[in-house]
């Protein structure tokens, strides 16, 4: 790694480091990569000058090892895929409360840079950053790194903010602000709703994005969560819920860490969502990444895309071996959005603390994806 010894290295200069190469990967000139290095580090603020010898900012779920950064790849036949960071710019705050108002500036130095409107994001602060907030994290924040140097932002809210037994009248009131005001009825049953998304600034059609979490889904369930109208066949996000997390007989359903949708709406006039999201995953039901990445370019290679980019992705955050650990691929996405093709997004963890041990330890065979 460019950062040097893991022990001297800074957090932001690793998480950089890797960014800099998936950039390469993805295609992005090395001039832009080093912008958006630049805008990471800057988004982490203080804390990207934490040495890696000492333990993470906070004891954010972003990531397992508690890293508050994820990189992911998505992918489209035909193009070239889009990398994008998921952060979280409060992470190194004293308080929850804190680290939303951290996050919030965060956004709006974005905006004033980018020149985009926070105007959603502030019509939701009571609901979303309260004074006393709930939950496991105040706001996240997704840059999609496209070619020119200037990002597509996203933001991620906790609907548990004004607590947990409030989530579902968060998401109703939210979505009603936002124009959305039937959208809520359309959304199908879950066990709770982890995150409420804004696009923010550049989009051709920003989204709202509900997620919904399914404890124990099985791919029947799964078939059955798409709201959109046209939309996929139940067969195929079956076939994705299958492949993705390898189950077979004797293991029909996501036992372990559960399955999440997620529900775009982008028109006022309907209360369809617009796009349809399944995430899996997949580091709870792989022995090792390994397996993981042999299920993740299954997927890519069904759906007409090249699977050697992720194998070269992975390279890049890490020089391990993928069957000595499991969580470098978190979770695997497939994504559906109204007059467009499919797209598969593969989840990729930064592991700058700690690295997650294969489940199956005398495992050691290597796992060619070709």
């Amino acid at each position: 790694m460019d950062a040097g010894p893991r022990g001297t290295a800074t957090l932001g200069a690793f998480t950089s480091g890797q960014l800099r190469r998936l950039g390469a990967v993805a295609g992005l000139c090395a001039a832009d990569a080093e912008t958006y290095a630049h805008v990471l580090a800057d988004a982490l603020g203080p804390v990207a000058g934490r040495p890696l010898n000492q333990p993470p900012p906070s004891r954010t779920f972003l990531s397992d090892d508690h890293t508050p950064v994820e990189f992911s790849l998505s992918f489209q036949m035909d193009e070239a895929p889009v990398l994008r960071v998921l952060l979280e710019p409060g992470c190194g705050a004293d308080s929850l409360a804190q680290g939303g108002r951290v996050g919030l500036e965060v956004i709006r130095a974005m905006a004033r840079r980018w020149n985009f409107t926070t105007g959603p994001l502030d019509e939701l602060r009571d609901l979303f950053l309260p004074p006393d907030p709930q939950g496991p994290l105040a706001l996240w924040c997704a840059l999609e790194l496209r070619p020119g140097g200037v990002p597509k932002v996203k933001v991620y809210l906790n609907p548990a903010a004004n607590g947990a037994e409030r989530s579902a009248g968060t998401v109703r009131e939210a979505l009603h602000r936002l124009g959305h005001r039937h959208a809520f009825d359309g959304l199908p049953q879950g066990s709770g709703y982890p995150f409420l998304a804004l696009d923010l600034g550049d989009w051709e059609e920003p989204r709202a994005k509900v997620y919904v979490r399914h404890d124990g889904l099985t791919a029947g369930q799964a078939g059955r969560l798409c709201r959109m109208t046209p939309g996929p066949g139940p067969a195929a996000i079956e076939g994705f819920h299958r492949s993705a997390a390898g189950l077979g007989p004797g293991l029909t359903r996501l036992s372990g860490r559960p399955g999440l949708s997620c529900h775009s709406f982008t028109d006022t006039t309907t209360a369809r969502p617009s796009g349809f999201t399944l995430h899996i995953p997949v580091r709870d039901y792989a022995r090792h990444d390994g397996e993981a990445l042999t299920r993740a370019a299954g997927v890519l290679r069904h759906h007409g895309m090249d699977a050697s980019v992720l194998v070269r992705a992975l390279a890049a955050v890490t020089d391990r071996r993928p069957e000595d650990g499991v969580g470098l691929i978190a979770y695997l996405a497939l994504a559906h959005q109204q007059d467009r093709p499919p797209r598969v997004t593969a989840y990729l963890s930064s592991e700058a603390y700690a690295v997650r041990p294969p489940a199956v330890a005398d495992d050691r065979r290597p796992v060619a994806v070709r």
